[in-house]
């Protein structure tokens, strides 16, 4: 039967309706938290984007965030809204001050949307002026205004106070992960020299820019000192580490570009070609991009993104009437890190070193990959251990961030999951059983066993990340003992050969309940012993409790209430000052008792085995003695492991301090040793 089609049939949403009706098209996607580009970060950093074009504009070099629970509080020193237009600013759409002001054509937010959407998808909302002497407050339920005050005297200094509560109707049970806040934060330090963000009373400052970044997110020392160089509207920074792939950061007009776009693209390729033409040599492009850690930063007039959260620059053009991106970012790498190369020999020299090695390499394991690649070829085409998913995140496909591959141990575990999976986001990658031991083997292990080898293939990662075929990879293993043990080796696996993978925020491991309780009426599933009793206290009396020892003992009609809307993902996170080798060397090495232990102690893990162990983490130490009542300058200072002491980041609270008493060369500072 035709549905009728009349004029009935057409509606106007009003604006608050509309965004909370398609969230997706203003924040990107919704989330619970549990990744860094959920949407309650973006509401975040909706509200921060205004706060530092008003530093940006050079009024306000401070930043105040506040995130206790589910409440966030931003306050900066701006100029503060105009009072008489504090309602329009913050709800009624396509309104701001950035559309005809040249100061502002390099803005990070330039559609007068993004306080709106936090507007909108808030279950409280409040905004505040303070303005020459004088403020106005307004509150706000969902986009609807339940508390005006009209404009009264103040003593405040100028600028904008935002105090939200993400809508538990939109989000969920969603909770705000302070790390994630936390890179959040120090890229916005790292990118605009001089201002300083109070986060939760942490102070964060940044002297150096992207040279400051690539210090900060380096697991390990370079190989040689960073590169760095600015220019007008242009940044870079660079150098190699001893990982495989590689390692970017990208940012336009102040913004994390997470998924790259033009600039980065540029920037890759003027590397290299500025590398070849320095050595006058036709090497490989892979032999030279292999291990780099590199960071770019420029500013573009009136840019256009592929999404409104502005993770991948589509633009073409600097500016309007102005040069490509990629011609201006290749002038610019061509001719500065061509004479960085000349004035610094030394490097120049180390630079080559790394390249010929990893030629080396190369051409050992050019054999064996072409064989391996011929056997992934075949295998693709009838892979039994793979069921694959109609979508893939390297299409341009609307659902691309819904992709996820389950990576299962045994056959009635990937049966359970690939009978209740959705077939057209969720692939299913099954393993034989425990996988091989990676640790302290070279890549040619990832070509010589065929199971690494199809699983690269599957995920399309060999190459690095441009083309990985699912946004989500999931661990998905028994809550025992063998079960641990896999995730493990898997995280060994990753972590040694395609450690981008997890810096990204790609890999996950599945929760699966550990008990089902039920009576007649209800239903509940636990993940933990806590869950469980709640569970027998709410359903008592003497409720039926089943203990799932495996993936394979759930059935695929309740298996799907896990892996649906409700599924829970733990994300594995790199600490950014954890040293992969030294990380690696404690859970994967010998077989030795602190190993074993921690399996046994951990049969399901709640964040991810990298941050379990602070003391492998880097803080700032001594680079030589410094003598009692010495000032302490940036030459006097390096990282050393542990964890326990100040970090990189930390460092403006170091430097210029009296030191207290003698400290040795390569000792780690602590408060007490300094005034």
């Amino acid at each position: 039967m035709v549905e009728n089609y009349s004029e009935d049939s057409i509606r106007t949403l009003d604006w608050q309706e509309h965004i909370r009706l398609r969230p997706g098209m203003y924040i990107g996607k919704l989330g619970d938290g549990s990744a860094p580009d959920d949407g309650i970060y973006i509401l975040v950093k909706e509200v921060v984007d205004n706060s530092i074009d008003e530093f940006a504009r050079g009024a306000g070099t401070e930043i105040t965030i506040k995130v206790e629970d589910r409440k966030v509080s931003v306050r900066d020193f701006g100029r503060g809204i105009p009072l008489g237009k504090l309602v329009d600013a913050s709800s009624k759409m396509n309104t701001g001050a950035k559309y005809d002001s040249e100061a502002f054509k390099k803005s990070v937010g330039l559609n007068g949307v993004g306080i709106k959407a936090v507007n909108a998808l808030s279950e409280s909302f409040e905004i505040q002026s303070f303005r020459d002497g004088e403020t106005k407050y307004v509150r706000y339920c969902r986009a609807k205004i339940v508390e005006e005050r009209k404009i009264e005297p103040t003593d405040q200094p100028n600028g904008t106070q935002v105090t939200f509560f993400a809508d538990k109707d939109i989000f969920g049970n969603y909770h705000y992960i302070a790390e994630y806040l936390e890179a959040m934060v120090k890229n916005y330090v790292f990118l605009n020299t001089g201002l300083t963000i109070f986060f939760n009373d942490h102070k964060y400052y940044s002297k150096r820019g992207l040279y400051d970044l690539l210090m900060e997110n380096m697991s390990g020392e370079g190989l040689y000192p960073i590169i760095h160089l600015k220019g007008e509207d242009i940044e870079m920074a660079m150098t190699h580490g001893r990982q495989y792939g590689e390692e970017y950061y990208s940012f336009v007009n102040g913004q994390h570009t997470t998924q790259g776009g033009t600039h980065l693209s540029a920037f890759r390729e003027a590397v290299a070609k500025t590398i070849r033409d320095f050595y006058k040599k036709d090497f490989e492009i892979s032999d030279i991009r292999t291990s780099i850690i590199g960071a770019i930063s420029i500013k573009v007039q009136e840019p256009v993104f592929e999404s409104q959260t502005k993770t991948k620059l589509g633009s073409k053009d600097i500016r309007p009437d102005g040069p490509t991106v990629r011609n201006f970012i290749m002038d610019f790498v061509t001719r500065e890190l061509d004479n960085y190369l000349h004035r610094n020999p030394d490097t120049a020299e180390l630079l080559l070193r790394k390249i010929v090695e990893t030629e080396k390499e190369r051409k050992a394991m050019s054999g064996v990959q072409k064989i391996a690649r011929e056997r992934a070829k075949q295998v693709s085409l009838h892979n039994r251990k793979l069921r694959d998913c109609r979508v893939h995140f390297n299409s341009n496909h609307e659902r691309k961030n819904e992709s996820s591959i389950f990576i299962t141990e045994g056959d009635s575990a990937s049966g359970s999951i690939t009978k209740s999976r959705d077939v057209n986001t969720q692939a299913v990658f099954s393993l034989r059983g425990k996988p091989l031991n990676s640790y302290g083997l070279t890549k040619e292990i990832v070509y010589k066993n065929e199971e690494f080898n199809l699983l690269q293939a599957a995920l399309n990662i060999e190459d690095g990340l441009e083309e990985l075929r699912y946004n989500n990879v999931i661990v998905a293993t028994d809550a025992d003992v063998d079960g641990m043990h896999i995730r493990l080796l898997l995280l060994t696996f990753f972590l040694q050969f395609f450690p981008d993978l997890v810096r990204a925020g790609h890999v996950y491991i599945l929760q699966t309940p550990l008990f089902r309780v039920r009576n007649k009426k209800e239903t509940r599933y636990c993940y933990s012993d806590a869950e469980r009793e709640n569970a027998i206290q709410k359903l008592g009396p003497k409720p039926e409790i089943t203990r799932f020892k495996g993936l394979g003992e759930i059935s695929p009609n309740e298996f799907v209430h896990f892996i649906g809307k409700d599924i829970r993902l733990e994300p594995v996170r790199l600490s950014k000052g954890d040293s992969i080798d030294e990380v690696l060397s404690y859970y994967m090495g010998k077989n030795t008792p602190e190993r074993q232990d921690f399996i046994i102690d951990n049969l399901y893990i709640e964040k991810d085995v990298l941050s379990a162990k602070i003391k492998l983490e880097r803080s700032i130490a001594t680079r030589r003695s410094i003598r009692q009542g010495e000032i302490i300058s940036e030459n006097d200072i390096h990282l050393l492991s542990p964890g326990d002491g100040y970090k990189w980041v930390d460092r403006a609270e170091v430097i210029g301090r009296k030191v207290l008493h003698d400290i040795p060369a390569d000792e780690i500072i602590y408060p007490e040793m300094i005034s």
